[in-house]
């Protein structure tokens, strides 16, 4: 059998039983407050002072203990990131930005989620603020609850308090006095402009489906598709909304129920492309064909949008390119360090991605 010739990479020595800061001091020849500024990379140290703080740490297989520095009241330089499900498109890509963009600023990223749970989410907010991270990213949008934004406000004021930040990713404001930090998008406009295409192509009788009710996200695109609608002259329908989920089992569900009525359309607009999929899956075991018999859209433009067939025209959102900036908006000294603006918010741009899923509205 060939012998792998790749030499395994060394381990690091383990933490020696009782060994403090004092004997890293000691070792190298320096101070303990030299050594703790050598750690945290927030003071200037000599090159050299900081090589034999190094060399000393590693010898002596020192590890520092963030537990007693959070006590001492320095933060634990983490970021905590707050998403509903790590397994949807939407929220892992906000989350890799998140992580990169720690990485590169010398943060670690705790990623968390809350499964949709209200409470739970502020929970996960204690926790973080317990550990005394830098920030808190809370991704998402929220229910419009007005006990809930009461709650999480007076949290973001606990953060304030010690130093840390709320930054809120994707979600509405909790409150004009309320210390957070904002990194949102066109969410409206995008639902507008994606409405719009559809109407210049034919489409009146537009069938909308997807998020759910009382949610910020669904509120915001519901608005832009009704606005479009009114901008052109066309009437709602309330009978062409079905709110419900973000999931593609809703998507399927309920267009499948939608399939069985006489409800009439020619085009779906679906509240993201996670829906879009589970729509596609009904038409087409309905025996309809996109676009030929039902134009289909979504929104966000997650890699799945590309990779269906065919492959779905939706609004691209810059999810991670969010991710990064709510970690620059959190660590910033101040808003012209980020382009933000005077209130702490940065806004992104929404656009249309043409691809295949819509056709001009054939004579009927």
């Amino acid at each position: 059998m060939k012998q792998n010739n790749v030499p395994a990479a060394s381990p690091l020595p383990p933490q020696r039983s009782g060994v403090t800061i004092t004997d890293v001091a000691t070792s190298a020849g320096v101070s303990v407050a030299t050594v703790s500024r050598a750690l945290s990379g927030n003071y200037p140290v000599a090159a050299a002072t900081r090589e034999r703080v190094q060399h000393a740490v590693a010898a002596l297989g020192y590890v520092a203990n963030a537990h007693a520095r959070a006590l001492a009241g320095a933060t634990t330089r983490t970021v905590g990131i707050i998403i509903n499900d790590v397994a949807d498109p939407f929220f892992a890509y906000i989350a890799r930005g998140v992580e990169r963009q720690a990485s590169a600023e010398g943060r670690l990223c705790l990623i968390m989620a809350t499964h949709g749970d209200k409470e739970r989410e502020l929970a996960l907010v204690d926790l973080l603020r317990e550990q005394r991270t830098d920030a808190v990213i809370l991704v998402g949008g929220a229910s419009d609850d007005p006990r809930y934004r009461k709650q999480m406000a007076d949290r973001a004021r606990a953060l304030d308090a010690d130093g840390s930040v709320l930054v809120l990713c994707g979600r509405p404001s909790l409150g004009p006095n309320v210390p957070t930090k904002t990194v949102g998008y066109d969410n409206e406009g995008g639902a507008f402009a994606m409405t719009d295409y559809l109407i210049s192509q034919g489409h009146r009788r537009i069938l909308y489906v997807g998020g759910p009710q009382n949610f910020s996200t669904t509120a915001a695109r519901l608005a832009g598709f009704r606005r479009a609608l009114a901008a052109r002259g066309i009437e709602h329908d309330p009978a062409l909304v079905h709110e419900g989920a973000f999931g593609r089992g809703f998507g399927y569900s309920r267009m499948k129920e939608i399939l069985a009525t006489s409800l009439d359309f020619t085009a779906v607009f679906a509240a993201n492309d996670m829906v879009a999929a589970g729509v596609l899956q009904a038409l087409e075991e309905q025996g309809l064909r996109v676009p030929e018999d039902v134009s289909l859209v979504g929104y966000d433009d997650v890699p799945l949008a590309n990779e269906l067939r065919p492959r779905l025209t939706t609004v691209h959102v810059p999810l991670e390119d969010m991710g990064r900036e709510s970690v620059r908006l959190a660590l910033a000294d101040s808003a012209h360090d980020t382009g933000a603006s005077s209130d702490n918010t940065i806004t992104v741009g929404t656009h249309i991605v043409l691809r295949n899923s819509v056709a001009p509205l054939a004579p009927r």
